[in-house]
């Protein structure tokens, strides 16, 4: 007969061993944080994303509430408190808040240089390296990661201004820094993921844009504003023959790996310009739905 002695000490060995597993295959909690370009926003959900994509993207989550849609002061240089700082403090506030173990970014323009100076200076805030941690990859849409050179056309004020002022808002130190010779220097001294820098901690994964589409007669035209489309369509004249309007697909692909270039998985392959790439056309909403928990 076996002793009670030795049932108990099995009982007491088998729930250690269930507690351990328990520990070690315990389920993340993922939530997904959307990260604005350029401007000072202060309802970016409605203003800069519109609900349509993120509703779609949030779908993807275990649970959809686990969400946050930034709000910063990105007219500023990327290290300014009002930027980075800002988006340090809001993630942190959206982990904590949540019990978030495992956050996948979303990240529009220029977001990604935001992104990509957190991820590169982890001893500059106390926060940064709990957000390394936590962070799983960054999905940069049209990241203007090599800057582009329409912001040298807004500061100079010559025909360009009229048509980028509406992306880019004027002359602000967020514009200074997206010039091709800045973000150049950036790149080499202050950021990592190019070509020649050490690689990012995180997966930093690119969305391209490689066109834009204006015919009036075309109804993919008027996905996420047919007005705003005709203007990337001008500036797209003094871009590289591969660009959204705003961004050569050089400087998109500069930091990074390429997740795809839109044509190669949009409905229809149609192109992504750079007002598109932040709102849910041609499936991108889908796209980066069905990717948030792999």
């Amino acid at each position: 007969m076996r002793s009670n002695a030795g049932r108990t000490g099995r009982g007491l060995a088998l729930g250690v061993m269930m507690l351990a597993c328990g520990s070690v295959h315990a389920a993340d909690v993922v939530g997904v944080a959307f990260v604005h370009g350029t401007g000072k926003q202060t309802d970016a959900r409605t203003e800069y994303w519109q609900p349509g994509i993120i509703d779609t993207v949030r779908a993807g989550l275990p649970n959809s509430s686990n969400y946050t849609v930034i709000n910063c002061d990105f007219e500023q240089y990327m290290w300014k408190p009002e930027t980075a700082g800002c988006l340090a403090g809001q993630l942190t506030g959206f982990i904590d808040s949540r019990g978030i173990t495992k956050l996948v970014v979303i990240t529009h323009s220029n977001g990604g240089n935001v992104l990509r100076w957190i991820l590169s200076n982890p001893t500059y805030d106390s926060r940064y390296p709990r957000l390394i941690q936590t962070i799983s990859k960054v999905t940069a849409l049209a990241p203007s990661s090599a800057g582009t050179p329409l912001a040298d056309a807004a500061l100079n004020g010559n025909a360009f201004e009229s048509s980028v002022g509406w992306l880019l808002g004027y002359k602000s130190d967020a514009v200074r820094q997206q010039q091709v010779s800045h973000m150049a220097t950036y790149n080499a001294q202050n950021l990592y993921g190019t070509v020649g820098r050490p690689a990012l901690p995180r997966p930093f994964r690119v969305v391209v844009g490689s066109d834009v589409e204006s015919a009036v007669w075309d109804n993919n035209s008027y996905c996420g504003g047919y007005a705003q489309n005709v203007g990337l369509e001008f500036t797209q004249n003094w871009l590289d023959s591969c660009s959204d309007g705003f961004l050569e697909c050089s400087s998109q692909k500069a930091a990074g790996t390429l997740w795809f270039t839109d044509k190669a998985r949009t409905k229809g392959a149609e192109p992504l310009s750079h007002n598109q790439s932040r709102r849910d056309c041609f499936g991108l909403g889908t796209l980066l739905r069905n990717d948030l928990t792999l």
